[in-house]
């Protein structure tokens, strides 16, 4: 990681591969680059991050605006900022006032932004007056009177950042009120049809400052965007909710659970996922993106072995392992990606070989059973281990997790 000391451009923190997607984040009024810390060290094993402060804030100079400053101030500084890393084309994600940056960067200048998240922020922000109000507040008094505040506006009840708040304690306070300034003359509602870039908008459901429906007006406006609603987060959601927000933006800007989803549909079945994702968790969630992203979203998507072949060595390992319940699943997988019945014994049979007759055995009793649900019952073949057609009192149910 690097860090840039103070100049004419922001303060920002560079962050994994040279050669990688960049990604730049922007952060909320009254935080500094530390909003990103539980995420974008995640986010920079696929991309180079770019994590830039406020002025005034962090490590930013606060004379980089004055007062009546602008959103197109600010997002000139970006600019200005991914000229100096040799960043041409970017994705972006922003939060409250950075995602107020965001949109501004897609509406103006579309040849840059290459993809868009929105977090917890809006395309106006309930008028000038408050912010105009605000802006004379801080200007006379300073920011004790926020600070003292901060936790319930920016965090649901009982959780706290001390590190945000001690950011918001320190901020420069000409530098907060020209941002305040910035607010109080945003709107962009009348353009946000012209956004080209692919648009994620994520809102915190408890979050009083941007509630959903600031969000839900960005997305039903901006051709093609989602948006993702995550339950228990307020309006600083990547610190306090940063694994669903994770989630969120991998699947936006790498596309590998959108892909993985796709061809777990394709290879499972719409009832199975459906059921997958109806009885997941918080608890399961990460372990569901991971399925998603990584066994579904990589290895399945590679051309290297068809899905046909991808079913053969799956079944065959398995059954090395005795995982039965995901045998069951995998089993009717295999019917879906071309194998026959005669094909799906033929690679059990052969597991009797190399991974032992007990073991095959029970894999036979349990495909025998998906088999006649599916193409209607077979006849049974006992041995002298029980036979394959003999049901085995293990449930071959489909798993909720899998790969």
């Amino acid at each position: 990681m690097k860090t840039q000391p103070e100049g004419k451009l922001p303060h920002h923190r560079v962050e994994g591969p040279a050669s990688a997607p960049p990604l730049l984040l922007g952060p909320s009024l009254g935080t500094s680059a530390a909003l990103w810390d539980e995420v974008a060290p995640e986010l920079s094993v696929t991309h180079r991050v770019v994590r830039w402060d406020l002025p005034g804030h962090g490590g930013s100079p606060a004379n980089l605006i004055g007062p009546g400053a602008t959103v197109a101030d600010l997002a000139a500084l970006v600019l200005a900022l991914a000229d100096a890393l040799g960043i041409d084309r970017f994705a972006y994600a922003g939060v409250s006032l950075g995602g107020a940056v965001g949109l501004h960067l897609a509406v103006h200048h579309p040849d840059r932004v290459t993809a868009l998240a929105v977090l917890c922020s809006s395309a106006h922000f309930n008028g000038a007056g408050p912010w105009k109000e605000r802006a004379r507040t801080v200007r006379r008094e300073g920011l004790a009177a926020l600070v003292r505040s901060a936790n319930s506006r920016w965090f649901t009840p009982g959780f706290s950042v001390p590190r945000l708040i001690e950011d918001l304690r320190t901020a420069d306070p000409e530098a907060y009120a020209a941002c305040c300034d910035a607010l109080a003359a945003f709107d962009l509602r009348d353009r946000l049809a012209s956004i080209t870039a692919p648009t994620l908008l994520v809102a915190g459901r408890e979050d009083p400052a941007t509630p959903p429906a600031h969000l839900r007006e960005i997305a039903d406006a901006v051709p093609g965007a989602s948006l993702v609603e995550i339950a228990g987060a307020s309006h600083l959601a990547p610190a306090e909710r940063p694994e669903a927000v994770l989630a969120a933006l991998r699947g936006h800007f790498d596309g590998y659970p959108a892909r993985g989803m796709e061809v777990r549909r394709a290879v499972l079945g719409d009832t199975h996922v459906d059921g997958a994702q109806v009885r997941q968790t918080p608890f399961t969630a990460r372990f569901q993106d991971f399925i998603s992203r990584y066994a579904w979203g990589e290895i399945w998507t590679d051309p290297t072995l068809s899905r046909r072949e991808r079913s053969l060595v799956t079944l065959t390992a398995l059954v090395a392992h005795g995982h039965l319940d995901e045998l069951a699943m995998h089993v009717r997988a295999a019917r879906r990606n071309g194998l026959t019945p005669e094909q799906i014994g033929a690679v059990l049979l052969q597991t009797a070989v190399y991974c032992g007759v007990p073991a095959a055995n029970a894999a036979f009793a349990v495909a025998q059973r998906v088999l006649d649900e599916l193409d209607g019952p077979g006849e049974p073949d006992g041995d002298e281990h029980g036979g394959p057609g003999e049901r085995d009192d293990r449930d071959a149910a489909d798993a909720s997790e899998e790969a």
